[in-house]
């Protein structure tokens, strides 16, 4: 079974992440944000990965350390539960819906981190919740992940108006990607290198 416990304190926040790639979307989430909380549960759910994230840090200050420092463990221990990638299917695409919103997510466990984050459509929104979570840590927790994970991403915001929407159809659109990329449906590690 796939599997990563990591913990990582700062001066700024203490995160702790436990993963099970092969889970049934099992999943316990504490984090000081509770918007980004139930962001971080749509990953869960739609990937079917267990998961457990405790984390705390300085909201005083705002949530931009506590959601990127999340981003970097949750990234690094989902690296770690991959091990050496064989057999994974590695690229997946999941576009998602949510009302008036779309948003199309694409992925490639490639070894390599990189993100394109297209959220033209989601500029100028307001923050959700309280405390808040700024529209604007999206990027900044996928980018964390991107690193950690060792993954480019893709994530297009195709059209939307209401703020929760957009990001909703975005976390559920990666954990839908994601529950396929990390599926083994071979034998060999998927690159003509040999090696992730």
């Amino acid at each position: 079974m796939r599997s990563c416990y990591l913990s990582r304190k700062t001066n700024e926040t203490e995160v702790e992440v436990s993963l099970v790639l092969e889970g049934r979307g099992v999943r316990t989430i504490s984090t000081p944000i509770p918007f980004f909380d139930h962001m971080l549960d749509q990953v869960a759910r739609f990937s079917n990965v267990d998961m457990e994230v405790k984390v705390t840090g300085d909201i005083d200050v705002d949530g931009h350390h506590i959601v990127e420092d999340t981003g970097i463990v949750l990234g690094s221990c989902l690296s770690d539960a991959l091990g050496d990638r064989k057999g994974i299917e590695r690229f997946s695409q999941a576009a998602v819906p949510m009302d008036e919103a779309l948003v199309v997510v694409t992925l490639d466990l490639s070894g390599r981190p990189y993100l394109h984050y297209e959220d033209a459509a989601l500029r100028g929104h307001v923050p959700l919740g309280s405390p808040s979570f700024d529209p604007q840590l999206a990027e900044e927790f996928f980018r964390a992940l991107c690193v950690g994970a060792r993954l480019t991403l893709h994530v297009d915001y195709v059209r939307g108006k209401n703020t929760h929407h957009m990001l909703e159809a975005a976390f559920k659109a990666f954990g839908r990607a994601l529950g396929k990329a990390i599926c083994i449906t071979g034998a060999e590690v998927p690159s003509t290198k040999g090696v992730i």
